[in-house]
């Protein structure tokens, strides 16, 4: 049973940007992606109707569901406040999900803010395979920036906060 505390509002800003950027493609009719709530069960409330404490009643699967342009798409949003991202911080039924949805030909990724950067990465799902096989076979728990393909970085556009559009172009492109 995991257990939520002050911990789980870490990247709530990033997806609040993510969020934002969903809305401006729905606007404009480019996707239609939604946010998935975790569902959680309150365990202490303060005396303001706050959560103070809960734990979590089934595992996620993925942050992000939708559609761009006919496509189904799965993501997850991490941030990162250094230059190696801990794999650990991302669940291995995450990975089987946005494996099984590849399988389906949908597109898996993730998006990850490296904030010290203020730099955007967009991990298409072989990547993010690739270095979950090389820990499971006893390597890095861990991936460096320096390891990332350079094309897959991006940063904020006029009027889009986290415009991950023209990376899925260029993960489409190279498929």
């Amino acid at each position: 049973m995991a257990t939520y505390k002050s911990r789980g509002l870490r990247g709530s800003t990033f997806e609040e940007f993510i969020n934002k950027t969903n809305e401006v493609y729905a606007e404009n009719g480019l996707a239609l992606i939604q946010k998935i709530p975790t569902p959680i069960t309150p365990i202490d409330m303060d005396k303001n109707g706050h959560i103070t404490l809960a734990y979590f009643d089934q595992k996620s699967t993925v942050d992000y569901v939708g559609a761009i342009q006919g496509i189904p798409v799965c993501f997850d949003a991490k941030e990162c406040n250094k230059d190696t991202f801990p794999l650990q911080n991302i669940h291995e039924h995450q990975v089987a999900f946005m494996g099984n949805w590849e399988a389906q030909d949908g597109l898996a990724f993730i998006l990850i803010f490296f904030s010290e950067r203020d730099v955007y990465y967009y991990l298409t799902y072989k990547k993010l395979k690739e270095f979950w096989d090389r820990m499971a076979e006893g390597g890095r728990k861990s991936f460096r920036i320096e390891e990332l393909d350079k094309e897959y970085f991006f940063t904020t556009k006029p009027n889009l906060l986290v415009p991950y559009l023209d990376m899925i172009n260029i993960d489409l492109g190279s498929r």
